[in-house]
């Protein structure tokens, strides 16, 4: 059966390839994103299946005029993927202030304010199942990665109390963590200037990392068929690891966590 979805995030990475997936098999799109001149030949190609809005995730008032447009368009909407962000890199003190306040902006605040506006439409209309794009870097942190790591340690929590609120209006949660995969998050990385004093530390171990790739990468494809997947199932999971990469790190990272209890 298909489903009628509201995604952000939709000009590249698995947002994007998300929504051409689902195009291709017939269900119907609300995208938004930030440039939405990058969906005109798209969306000559889907007039009827794709709508799309500029949505700017540090814009509450526009967060909620979005959403209220992508349900007033299609009438319903069966599942909403909360995947815009970004990443920022760098040890705290290279950090700037704007970085700070943008990445909590965009990857927690937005998130939250987003399943916010979204919750009174699927209470009022029986049900509907929220995905929440979030990382191996929501269960697991990495050296210079400490404000991402705040920003989806952050909205983890928040996903999981709030569909403990939600279960009994049928509204279903998913927080997808995909671990390195080949998109374009190392390209899109915000990094701070690096300072000297940080020369000789595992940050900048992570900058060299960085700067030669992540290493084995999952598949974008298969990350993204995965999470869609979840829709189709009665009662979705309210996490799942995408990949082999991100299953490995996250399993392993955890089961020293709890030895380090002992």
């Amino acid at each position: 059966m298909s489903k009628t979805w509201l995604i952000t995030g939709t000009s590249t990475g698995l947002g994007n390839i998300m929504m051409r997936k689902l195009l291709e098999r017939g269900d119907k799109v609300f995208a938004t994103l930030r440039k939405v001149e990058l969906l005109d030949e798209l969306q000559q190609n889907y007039p009827d299946s794709l709508k799309i809005a500029h949505l700017e995730l540090t814009n509450n008032d526009e967060i909620t005029s979005v959403v209220d447009e992508a349900f007033k368009t299609f009438g319903k909407i069966d599942v909403v993927v909360s995947n815009a962000g970004y990443g920022v890199f760098g040890a705290v003190e290279e950090l700037t202030d704007e970085m700070i306040v943008h990445q909590i902006a965009v990857n927690l605040l937005g998130s939250i304010r987003l399943i916010k506006a979204v919750v009174p439409y699927f209470r009022l209309q029986d049900g509907g199942h929220i995905i929440q794009i979030s990382s191996e870097g929501g269960q697991i942190a990495y050296p210079g990665f400490s404000l991402y790591h705040a920003s989806k340690w952050g909205i983890e929590g928040f996903v999981e109390s709030v569909s403990q609120d939600l279960k009994s209006f049928n509204i279903h949660f998913t927080i997808a963590e995909p671990g390195p995969t080949g998109t374009n998050f190392a390209s899109s990385l915000n990094v701070a200037e690096p300072m000297k004093e940080y020369e000789n530390t595992p940050v900048k171990d992570m900058r060299n990392h960085l700067n030669e790739g992540f290493g084995k990468l999952d598949d974008a494809d298969e990350v993204v068929s995965k999470i869609m997947a979840t829709t189709d199932e009665q009662n979705p999971p309210l996490r799942i690891i995408t990949g082999e990469v991100a299953n490995y790190n996250v399993k392993n990272k955890l089961q020293e966590r709890l030895k380090s209890f002992n």
